[in-house]
Protein backbone atom coordinates (compact mmCIF):
# COMPACT_ATOMS: atom_id res chain seq x y z
CA UNK A 1 0.00 0.00 0.00
CA UNK A 2 2.65 2.71 0.52
CA UNK A 3 4.27 1.56 -2.81
CA UNK A 4 0.50 2.62 -4.28
CA UNK A 5 0.76 5.82 -2.27
CA UNK A 6 3.92 7.07 -3.56
CA UNK A 7 3.17 6.30 -7.26
CA UNK A 8 -0.66 7.61 -7.61
CA UNK A 9 0.44 11.00 -6.72
CA UNK A 10 3.14 11.01 -9.66
CA UNK A 11 0.65 10.02 -12.39
CA UNK A 12 -1.87 12.68 -11.22
CA UNK A 13 1.25 15.91 -12.05
CA UNK A 14 0.01 17.21 -15.26
CA UNK A 15 3.60 18.44 -15.75
CA UNK A 16 4.92 14.50 -16.27
CA UNK A 17 1.99 13.56 -18.07
CA UNK A 18 2.11 12.69 -22.09
CA UNK A 19 4.57 15.66 -22.14
CA UNK A 20 8.16 14.14 -22.20
CA UNK A 21 7.74 12.54 -25.50
CA UNK A 22 4.62 13.60 -28.00
CA UNK A 23 5.61 17.04 -28.33
CA UNK A 24 9.29 16.18 -29.20
CA UNK A 25 8.20 13.18 -31.20
CA UNK A 26 8.27 14.24 -34.93
CA UNK A 27 8.70 10.60 -36.96
CA UNK A 28 9.51 12.97 -40.54
CA UNK A 29 12.70 14.74 -39.34
CA UNK A 30 15.55 12.88 -39.92
CA UNK A 31 18.62 14.96 -38.51
CA UNK A 32 19.68 18.27 -37.73
CA UNK A 33 16.25 19.35 -37.47
CA UNK A 34 14.94 18.30 -41.23
CA UNK A 35 13.17 16.08 -42.90
CA UNK A 36 14.40 13.77 -45.35
CA UNK A 37 13.97 15.36 -48.71
CA UNK A 38 15.35 18.44 -47.28
CA UNK A 39 18.65 17.30 -46.95
CA UNK A 40 18.54 15.47 -50.53
CA UNK A 41 17.67 18.88 -52.08
CA UNK A 42 20.87 20.63 -50.08
CA UNK A 43 22.84 17.89 -51.10
CA UNK A 44 21.44 17.97 -55.40
CA UNK A 45 22.28 21.33 -55.00
CA UNK A 46 25.63 21.52 -53.86
CA UNK A 47 26.66 18.77 -55.97
CA UNK A 48 25.26 20.77 -59.22
CA UNK A 49 26.74 23.78 -57.96
CA UNK A 50 30.76 22.11 -56.70
CA UNK A 51 30.82 20.14 -60.60
CA UNK A 52 28.99 22.88 -62.85
CA UNK A 53 32.14 25.54 -61.29
CA UNK A 54 34.99 23.22 -61.49
CA UNK A 55 34.44 21.44 -64.67
CA UNK A 56 37.42 22.89 -66.90
CA UNK A 57 39.90 21.78 -64.37
CA UNK A 58 37.37 18.26 -64.69
CA UNK A 59 38.10 18.38 -68.31
CA UNK A 60 42.18 18.94 -67.95
CA UNK A 61 42.34 16.34 -65.33
CA UNK A 62 40.43 13.64 -67.80
CA UNK A 63 42.85 14.34 -70.67
CA UNK A 64 45.97 13.86 -68.64
CA UNK A 65 45.23 10.51 -67.43
CA UNK A 66 43.91 8.95 -70.49
CA UNK A 67 46.62 6.27 -71.72
CA UNK A 68 46.97 6.71 -75.84
CA UNK A 69 49.46 7.29 -77.94
CA UNK A 70 47.85 9.93 -80.00
CA UNK A 71 46.46 12.56 -80.56
CA UNK A 72 47.27 13.86 -77.44
CA UNK A 73 49.37 13.37 -74.55
CA UNK A 74 50.09 16.14 -72.44
CA UNK A 75 52.31 15.64 -69.40
CA UNK A 76 51.60 19.05 -67.53
CA UNK A 77 48.16 21.09 -66.45
CA UNK A 78 49.80 24.10 -68.46
CA UNK A 79 50.48 21.47 -71.99
CA UNK A 80 47.34 19.67 -71.17
CA UNK A 81 45.09 23.32 -71.21
CA UNK A 82 46.77 24.52 -74.32
CA UNK A 83 46.41 21.35 -76.09
CA UNK A 84 42.67 21.25 -76.13
CA UNK A 85 42.60 25.07 -76.27
CA UNK A 86 45.00 24.79 -79.49
CA UNK A 87 43.29 21.93 -80.55
CA UNK A 88 39.12 22.07 -80.50
CA UNK A 89 38.61 25.93 -79.03
CA UNK A 90 37.63 27.01 -75.20
CA UNK A 91 34.22 25.17 -75.77
CA UNK A 92 36.03 22.01 -75.46
CA UNK A 93 36.99 23.04 -71.84
CA UNK A 94 32.86 22.20 -71.28
CA UNK A 95 32.05 19.20 -72.93
CA UNK A 96 30.07 16.81 -71.03
CA UNK A 97 29.10 19.19 -68.75
CA UNK A 98 25.03 17.85 -69.72
CA UNK A 99 25.86 14.83 -68.56
CA UNK A 100 27.60 15.88 -65.66
CA UNK A 101 24.48 18.15 -64.62
CA UNK A 102 21.92 14.85 -65.19
CA UNK A 103 24.53 12.75 -62.63
CA UNK A 104 25.67 14.97 -60.39
CA UNK A 105 21.88 16.28 -58.77
CA UNK A 106 20.54 12.91 -58.13
CA UNK A 107 23.62 11.36 -56.90
CA UNK A 108 24.84 14.21 -54.45
CA UNK A 109 20.96 13.74 -53.45
CA UNK A 110 21.34 10.37 -52.49
CA UNK A 111 24.88 10.90 -51.38
CA UNK A 112 24.26 13.36 -48.40
CA UNK A 113 20.52 11.96 -47.40
CA UNK A 114 22.53 8.69 -46.97
CA UNK A 115 25.35 10.04 -45.38
CA UNK A 116 23.36 12.33 -42.66
CA UNK A 117 21.13 8.92 -41.94
CA UNK A 118 23.80 6.50 -41.50
CA UNK A 119 25.83 9.63 -39.20
CA UNK A 120 22.57 9.91 -36.68
CA UNK A 121 22.32 6.14 -36.16
CA UNK A 122 25.87 4.98 -36.31
CA UNK A 123 26.92 7.76 -33.78
CA UNK A 124 24.28 7.61 -31.27
CA UNK A 125 24.63 11.00 -30.76
CA UNK A 126 28.56 11.59 -30.41
CA UNK A 127 29.53 14.10 -32.49
CA UNK A 128 33.00 13.28 -32.46
CA UNK A 129 33.09 9.70 -33.95
CA UNK A 130 35.22 10.22 -36.36
CA UNK A 131 34.55 6.29 -36.94
CA UNK A 132 30.91 6.50 -37.60
CA UNK A 133 31.75 9.40 -40.28
CA UNK A 134 33.87 7.65 -42.19
CA UNK A 135 31.70 4.52 -42.19
CA UNK A 136 28.60 7.16 -43.32
CA UNK A 137 31.00 8.07 -46.21
CA UNK A 138 31.30 5.17 -47.27
CA UNK A 139 27.57 3.94 -47.13
CA UNK A 140 27.18 6.96 -48.96
CA UNK A 141 29.50 6.47 -51.70
CA UNK A 142 28.43 3.01 -52.45
CA UNK A 143 24.78 4.09 -53.03
CA UNK A 144 26.01 7.17 -55.08
CA UNK A 145 28.19 5.91 -57.18
CA UNK A 146 25.33 3.64 -58.57
CA UNK A 147 23.66 6.29 -59.63
CA UNK A 148 26.80 8.83 -61.16
CA UNK A 149 28.40 5.88 -62.66
CA UNK A 150 26.52 6.23 -65.88
CA UNK A 151 27.16 9.62 -66.60
CA UNK A 152 30.36 9.67 -65.60
CA UNK A 153 30.98 7.57 -68.29
CA UNK A 154 29.46 9.50 -70.79
CA UNK A 155 30.83 12.58 -69.09
CA UNK A 156 34.57 11.38 -69.83
CA UNK A 157 33.96 10.09 -73.29
CA UNK A 158 32.60 13.59 -74.51
CA UNK A 159 35.59 15.03 -72.54
CA UNK A 160 37.38 13.03 -74.88
CA UNK A 161 35.31 12.85 -77.74
CA UNK A 162 37.19 14.70 -80.37
CA UNK A 163 33.90 14.91 -82.17
CA UNK A 164 33.74 10.91 -81.92
CA UNK A 165 29.67 11.76 -80.02
CA UNK A 166 27.35 14.30 -80.85
CA UNK A 167 25.99 14.72 -77.58
CA UNK A 168 24.87 12.91 -74.25
CA UNK A 169 21.80 10.92 -75.89
CA UNK A 170 24.47 10.00 -79.31
CA UNK A 171 27.14 8.63 -77.02
CA UNK A 172 24.31 6.75 -74.68
CA UNK A 173 22.68 5.38 -77.14
CA UNK A 174 26.12 4.14 -79.55
CA UNK A 175 27.59 2.83 -76.35
CA UNK A 176 24.27 0.84 -75.86
CA UNK A 177 24.44 -0.41 -79.52
CA UNK A 178 28.03 -0.95 -79.74
CA UNK A 179 28.99 -2.34 -76.31
CA UNK A 180 25.78 -3.00 -74.18
CA UNK A 181 24.88 -1.44 -70.81
CA UNK A 182 27.21 -3.12 -68.85
CA UNK A 183 29.75 -0.45 -70.24
CA UNK A 184 27.88 1.86 -68.73
CA UNK A 185 29.17 0.14 -65.31
CA UNK A 186 32.90 -1.14 -66.08
CA UNK A 187 34.34 0.98 -63.75
CA UNK A 188 31.51 1.05 -61.11
CA UNK A 189 33.73 -1.62 -58.99
CA UNK A 190 36.75 0.54 -59.59
CA UNK A 191 35.25 3.69 -58.73
CA UNK A 192 33.61 2.49 -55.26
CA UNK A 193 37.22 1.32 -54.26
CA UNK A 194 38.59 4.54 -55.30
CA UNK A 195 35.37 6.49 -53.66
CA UNK A 196 35.64 4.07 -50.17
CA UNK A 197 38.51 5.35 -48.90
CA UNK A 198 37.94 8.61 -50.75
CA UNK A 199 35.14 9.44 -48.53
CA UNK A 200 36.23 7.84 -45.42
CA UNK A 201 38.75 10.33 -45.78
CA UNK A 202 36.88 13.28 -46.79
CA UNK A 203 33.44 12.36 -44.34
CA UNK A 204 36.22 12.11 -41.08
CA UNK A 205 38.93 14.88 -41.84
CA UNK A 206 36.34 17.52 -42.80
CA UNK A 207 34.04 16.65 -39.63
CA UNK A 208 37.39 17.22 -37.42
CA UNK A 209 39.08 20.00 -39.19
CA UNK A 210 35.58 21.68 -38.60
CA UNK A 211 35.51 20.89 -34.99
CA UNK A 212 39.30 21.79 -34.45
CA UNK A 213 38.43 25.49 -36.06
CA UNK A 214 35.20 26.01 -34.41
CA UNK A 215 37.03 25.29 -31.17
CA UNK A 216 39.74 27.29 -32.07
CA UNK A 217 37.85 30.33 -32.98
CA UNK A 218 34.31 29.82 -31.66
CA UNK A 219 33.48 33.84 -31.44
CA UNK A 220 33.62 33.77 -35.15
CA UNK A 221 31.86 31.16 -36.08
CA UNK A 222 28.30 33.44 -36.36
CA UNK A 223 25.92 33.07 -39.10
CA UNK A 224 27.97 35.57 -41.24
CA UNK A 225 31.35 33.69 -40.66
CA UNK A 226 30.34 29.94 -40.67
CA UNK A 227 30.54 29.40 -44.08
CA UNK A 228 34.10 29.87 -43.73
CA UNK A 229 34.34 27.45 -41.39
CA UNK A 230 32.79 24.89 -43.55
CA UNK A 231 34.71 25.95 -47.34
CA UNK A 232 38.48 25.27 -45.31
CA UNK A 233 36.99 22.63 -43.38
CA UNK A 234 35.99 21.34 -47.14
CA UNK A 235 39.02 22.33 -48.56
CA UNK A 236 41.37 20.43 -46.70
CA UNK A 237 39.30 16.94 -46.68
CA UNK A 238 38.98 17.70 -50.46
CA UNK A 239 42.73 17.76 -51.45
CA UNK A 240 43.77 14.89 -48.73
CA UNK A 241 41.28 12.51 -49.81
CA UNK A 242 41.88 13.31 -53.52
CA UNK A 243 45.69 12.77 -53.14
CA UNK A 244 45.24 9.80 -51.48
CA UNK A 245 43.23 7.78 -54.21
CA UNK A 246 44.87 9.50 -57.67
CA UNK A 247 45.99 5.99 -58.58
CA UNK A 248 42.53 4.40 -58.77
CA UNK A 249 41.38 7.04 -59.94
CA UNK A 250 43.64 7.05 -63.36
CA UNK A 251 42.10 3.52 -63.51
CA UNK A 252 38.66 4.56 -63.86
CA UNK A 253 39.29 7.27 -66.13
CA UNK A 254 41.11 4.93 -68.69
CA UNK A 255 38.30 1.97 -67.98
CA UNK A 256 35.83 5.02 -68.93
CA UNK A 257 37.01 6.29 -72.00
CA UNK A 258 38.72 3.46 -73.26
CA UNK A 259 38.88 2.97 -77.29
CA UNK A 260 37.34 6.19 -77.43
CA UNK A 261 39.92 8.81 -79.28
CA UNK A 262 43.01 6.21 -79.63
CA UNK A 263 42.99 5.30 -75.62
CA UNK A 264 43.74 1.86 -75.21
CA UNK A 265 40.73 -0.81 -74.90
CA UNK A 266 41.38 -3.32 -72.25
CA UNK A 267 40.99 -7.02 -72.80
CA UNK A 268 40.40 -7.23 -69.22
CA UNK A 269 38.05 -5.02 -66.34
CA UNK A 270 40.25 -6.62 -63.68
CA UNK A 271 41.65 -3.59 -61.51
CA UNK A 272 45.16 -5.45 -61.68
CA UNK A 273 45.02 -5.64 -65.34
CA UNK A 274 44.22 -2.17 -65.77
CA UNK A 275 46.86 -1.26 -63.29
CA UNK A 276 49.32 -3.38 -64.75
CA UNK A 277 49.10 -2.03 -68.35
CA UNK A 278 49.24 1.75 -67.03
CA UNK A 279 52.80 0.70 -65.08
CA UNK A 280 53.99 -1.18 -68.30
CA UNK A 281 53.53 1.76 -70.74
CA UNK A 282 54.24 4.53 -68.54
CA UNK A 283 55.81 3.35 -65.22
CA UNK A 284 54.58 4.19 -62.20
CA UNK A 285 54.42 7.66 -62.70
CA UNK A 286 51.57 6.99 -64.77
CA UNK A 287 49.41 6.07 -61.19
CA UNK A 288 49.94 9.63 -60.31
CA UNK A 289 48.96 11.01 -64.14
CA UNK A 290 46.71 14.23 -62.96
CA UNK A 291 47.19 14.23 -59.37
CA UNK A 292 47.90 17.92 -59.20
CA UNK A 293 44.45 18.90 -61.47
CA UNK A 294 42.99 16.42 -59.21
CA UNK A 295 44.01 18.02 -55.93
CA UNK A 296 42.90 21.42 -57.70
CA UNK A 297 39.51 20.06 -58.43
CA UNK A 298 38.53 18.77 -55.08
CA UNK A 299 40.07 21.07 -52.84
CA UNK A 300 37.53 24.35 -54.08
CA UNK A 301 35.17 21.82 -55.22
CA UNK A 302 34.45 20.67 -52.04
CA UNK A 303 34.77 23.91 -50.38
CA UNK A 304 31.80 24.96 -52.50
CA UNK A 305 30.24 21.69 -52.00
CA UNK A 306 30.24 21.62 -48.31
CA UNK A 307 29.85 25.75 -48.05
CA UNK A 308 26.89 25.33 -50.42
CA UNK A 309 25.37 22.14 -48.77
CA UNK A 310 25.67 23.64 -45.25
CA UNK A 311 24.27 27.27 -46.05
CA UNK A 312 21.30 25.70 -47.79
CA UNK A 313 20.21 23.34 -44.56
CA UNK A 314 20.80 26.45 -42.62
CA UNK A 315 17.66 28.01 -44.95
CA UNK A 316 15.71 24.87 -44.49
CA UNK A 317 16.51 24.89 -40.78
CA UNK A 318 15.52 28.69 -40.76
CA UNK A 319 11.97 27.57 -42.83
CA UNK A 320 11.03 24.82 -40.42
CA UNK A 321 11.59 27.17 -37.06
CA UNK A 322 9.43 29.61 -38.99
CA UNK A 323 6.93 26.91 -39.84
CA UNK A 324 6.61 25.25 -36.52
CA UNK A 325 6.35 28.66 -35.27
CA UNK A 326 3.46 30.38 -37.49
Amino acid sequence: MATEATTVPKFQEPDLRQVSHTPDFKPEIAHDGLKFWQFMIAGSIAGSVEHMAMFPVDTIKTHMQALRPCPLKPVGIRQAFRSIIQKEGPSALYRGIWAMGLGAGPAHAVYFSFYEVSKKYLSAGNQNNSVAHAISGVFATISSDAVFTPMDMVKQRLQMGEGTYKGVWDCVKRVLREEGIGAFYASYRTTVLMNAPFTAVHFATYEAAKKGLMEFSPERVSDDEGWLVHATAGAAAGGLAAAVTTPLDVVKTQLQCQGVCGCDRFTSGSISHVLRTIVKKDGYRGLLRGWLPRMLFHAPAAAICWSTYEGVKSFFQDFNGDSSTA
